[in-house]
This record gives structure tokens, sequence and C-alpha cells, in this order.
């Protein structure tokens, strides 16, 4: 019973505490707006030489720029672009470009 009561009540601290780790996508719009000149201003490039973001998973996204600033991607524009964002900077780019609309089909 208590082993009961316990995992209830980590669960609740869990579940009240996520809104603190939620993924803003209004906020990443407005830092994304360095990323625009590349990326365009809604994750659709208009060059090829530079990848589409728009519709792409959060959890990618964030990965990718985690692995810029970490060196485990080589890239130097990438690697300057990320330099001085914050892990919750990079969450809320990841929202903003996987709530637009991609080019491909949403599930």
């Amino acid at each position: 019973m208590r082993r009961l009561l316990a995992i209830t009540a980590l669960t609740a601290l869990v579940c009240s505490a996520s809104p603190a780790f939620a993924w803003d996508a209004a906020r990443g719009k407005q830092i994304s707006e360095s990323c625009a000149a590349c990326h365009g201003p809604d994750g659709k490039s208009p060059s090829p030489e530079f990848p589409h973001l728009a519709g792409q998973h959060e959890k990618y996204l964030y990965r990718a720029m985690l692995d810029y600033k970490l060196g485990n991607r080589q890239n130097p524009i990438m690697a300057a672009m990320v330099a001085n964002l914050s892990r919750a900077d990079m969450r809320d780019l990841a929202a903003f470009y996987a709530s637009q609309e991609g080019l491909y089909l949403k599930r």
C-alpha cells in the first residue's frame, strides 16, 4: 500500500511539473528570426542548399541543434548559430518548426 501511495504521489508531482517543461512554439517563432535567412521564415528553405525544418519532429530538431552545440555534428555555420542558445531556446525552436506545415502530410 505504501508503495502504491508513493507511486501515486510521484506521478502527481511529475504531472504537475510537466508544464514547466512544455515546449513553447510562440517563443520559438521569436527566436527563429536568425534562422530565417537559410531555413525560411516558416522553416521551408528558399534554397536547396539548406534543409527544410517545417514539419520535422520536435525531438529530432532539438537533438540536431544539441548535437551541433556539443560538436557531435560538424558544421561551422550551425555550430555558431546554436552556440549561444540555451536548451530551452532549442526546445522552443524545435516546437515552432515542428508546428509548421511541412512538405509531407502530417499524420
